[in-house]
């Protein structure tokens, strides 16, 4: 309809994955052929807050968190407001441990609950009450994190106007993380350390447990950083038997920094392992920390042995692949080792709990893998982006690092690598061998010219034949079986005057000349193929330079310098161009081609917080499965869902039964 290509937004109803219906009147539109793009355009909504002496007469609906506890929250509320009450009259909070102080805070919180009128509590719960005020206090670095996260997002939605902010209270407790002990006001005595508050709340046994215990953390990243300093405020691994170990084979890298908050500028190329053990013993000087530089892997199991697992009291991951995270689930599974997880992706967090005999493991649920894209759509007919990167990255990796790597086995040991192509099917075997052909015969740049003259033909074979043999092959008014391409592609005629031209040439010729440290018929078996193309081969061969090899290039994202994202963003844009898709900047680029997990400071110190709750329970022990949470939160929405785990299957055998 092309009343409606003045690209205002439109009002639209009845969505479904295929369709839509708009709002408004259409009868005297034109009718609606085919090949229509439409982009979601999001509004923004107004809000209205009461102010905040409105507010606490009048609350209205609170954010819930946890099903469990629907009724919480009007309690919490009240709870908080005898507290201020409680201060103002006393002049101090009450004292952990302090019957005297608990009596009286929960008088002040049954008054204000009688004065409320209709909006009265049924029930003040007398002993949530008496906790609330033993650990009024204190404050723990768990909770500081947990609600530093929230705090610190909601600062930048006020400031951005991005992302939905929280209306209007928020509460959340932990109960479930106090020891299952009884504790007397002995317990909650203090005593002169940097733990009195953890003290006040969870008593000298715990805290003695934690500075005894053997942690091992795995991962120093964004969250391994924020999970190393949890840890040293709180004083795990502080207590001289303890010890922290923390492994991580990566180095840093710039665009670390500004979520990486133990990292500085200074530390660049460092082990990340060693710079944040470093960086937490320098805010515990008591933290016993010992930094390896390992994977975590079958293949590192002389480093982390049996001995090694068996004297650990728990398991913290830090990782950013699912990979990983299976593999340490399997040795926690065999050692019978209770592992605490996390991950983010963005404004979101997920945590859970994997507790022996008690809860199911990491691995015993997958969530679905995401559904990718068709390869003939990567390759033939993209629609967004994302396609075009996803090309360009696999035409990144086969150019400048498979095919270098092949001409380098062909020339390592001849002999071997043809016998090996007669092994492997026909496709592949002239595939391989003609890529070696042509890389030593027509492509081989001897000069940097010749890099040039190779990126220019890329050019015209990529952006302009193939896109004209797949319009002859295709023709614009075909239907297939699923109808006509989305984004009928149309070839392109390179210009020099057009900067995007040149500088995918100029990178394109810079990295073909590194991988040559420059400064760069009818056949129908593997055998025939092999037997056709040996003698080219080795006549090439001995024309080269004695102990000549390749260099192959392997994709790194993270260097501005190496031209690497240059050539992918080029060839996505230009291919995006020939389909009239909306191109890119080189940092978008990076960000999807890169397969970056974007990681945000406020939804990793959130995350890292819920974990740290778990952690005083799996320490303390002695905690029923109903006492553990596992969490899933967007603090874009925001949203928080609180739950119990799984518990763990349990297999039955007449009279015997046993967990995994």
């Amino acid at each position: 309809m092309k009343e409606l290509n003045d690209r205002k937004p439109r009002k639209i109803k009845n969505a479904t994955a295929y369709s839509f219906t708009l709002e408004e009147d259409t009868t005297n539109y034109g009718a609606y052929e085919k090949g229509g793009i439409v982009t979601q355009a999001k509004q923004p909504q107004v809000l209205n807050f009461k102010p905040l002496r409105e507010a606490l007469n009048d609350p209205g609906k609170f954010l819930l968190s946890d099903f469990s506890k629907f009724d919480r929250p009007p309690l919490l509320h009240l709870a908080f407001q005898a507290l201020d009450k409680f201060i103002s009259e006393i002049g101090r909070f009450p004292v952990a441990g302090s019957e005297e102080d608990a009596r009286k805070f929960i008088s002040i919180a049954s008054n204000i609950n009688g004065n409320i009128g209709d909006g009265r509590l049924e029930d003040v719960n007398p002993k949530l009450l008496r906790q609330f005020a033993f650990g009024a206090r204190a404050v723990l670095n768990p909770m500081a994190a947990m609600f530093g996260g929230i705090v610190g997002q909601e600062v930048v939605k006020a400031c951005s106007g991005k992302f939905h902010p929280l209306f209007q209270f928020f509460y959340f407790d932990s109960v479930e993380s106090l020891p299952t002990e009884p504790l007397y006001p002995n317990d909650l005595q203090p005593i002169n350390s940097r733990y009195d508050a953890q003290i006040s709340v969870f008593g000298h046994k715990l805290q003695k447990k934690f500075e005894d215990a053997d942690v091992f953390v795995v991962g120093s990243g964004a969250l391994g950083c924020e999970f190393l300093k949890n840890l040293a405020l709180m004083g795990v691994s502080c207590g001289g038997i303890g010890l922290l170990t923390v492994t991580d084979d990566d180095v840093i890298m710039k665009s670390n920094l500004r979520r990486q908050f133990l990292f500085r500028d200074r530390n660049i190329g460092w082990a990340k392992s060693t710079v944040a053990a470093s960086a937490a013993a320098s805010i515990n000087p008591e933290l016993n920390i010992e930094a390896l530089q390992n994977h975590v892997c079958s293949k590192t199991e002389n480093v982390f042995h049996d001995t090694f697992w068996d004297n650990l009291s728990i398991v913290i991951n830090a990782l950013d692949n699912v990979n990983a995270r299976l593999y340490v689930d399997q040795r926690c599974l065999s050692f019978q080792k209770p592992l605490l997880e996390s991950e983010t992706l963005g404004a979101t967090c997920k945590t859970q709990v994997a507790i022996p005999h008690l809860t199911e493991n990491y691995s015993a649920s997958r969530e679905p893998r995401e559904k990718q894209a068709p390869m003939c759509t990567v390759h033939s007919f993209p629609h967004n982006i994302d396609h075009c990167l996803t090309w360009a990255r696999s035409e990144f990796e086969g150019l400048l690092e498979k095919t270098p790597s092949e001409v380098n086995a062909y020339l390592s040991n001849p002999s071997e690598y043809t016998n090996a192509m007669r092994k492997v099917g026909y496709a592949q075997a002239r595939d391989n061998l003609e890529r070696v052909l042509e890389c030593l015969d027509k492509e081989k740049c001897e000069a940097f010219e010749d890099c040039i003259t190779w990126a220019r033909l890329k050019f015209e074979d990529y952006f302009a034949n193939r896109m004209k043999q797949l319009a002859f092959t295709f023709p614009e008014d075909a239907a297939t079986s699923t109808g006509a391409p989305k984004r009928f592609p149309r070839p392109l005629q390179f210009s020099s005057s057009d900067s995007s031209h040149l500088q995918f040439l100029m990178a394109a010729s810079i990295l073909r000349a590194e991988t040559f440290d420059e400064k760069a018929t009818s056949l129908s078996t593997a055998d025939d193929v092999v037997d056709d193309l040996k003698d080219k081969l080795e006549k090439l061969r001995s024309n080269l330079p004695l102990g000549f090899r390749m260099k192959p290039i392997h994709f790194e994202k993270d260097d501005d310098t190496n031209y690497h994202m240059d050539v992918i963003a080029g060839l996505a844009n230009m291919r995006a161009r020939n389909c009239s898709i909306p191109e890119v900047d080189k940092l978008k680029a990076k960000f999807i081609a890169g397969r970056i997990i974007p990681a945000i400071a406020t939804s990793t110190a959130m995350a890292t917080g819920l974990v740290c709750l778990e952690l005083y329970k799996a320490l303390d022990g002695g905690h029923k499965l109903e006492d553990y949470r596992n969490t899933f939160a967007n603090l874009a929405l925001p949203l928080f869902s609180i739950a119990e785990p799984v518990p763990a299957k349990v297999i039955k055998h007449q009279y015997l039964s046993w967990p995994v």
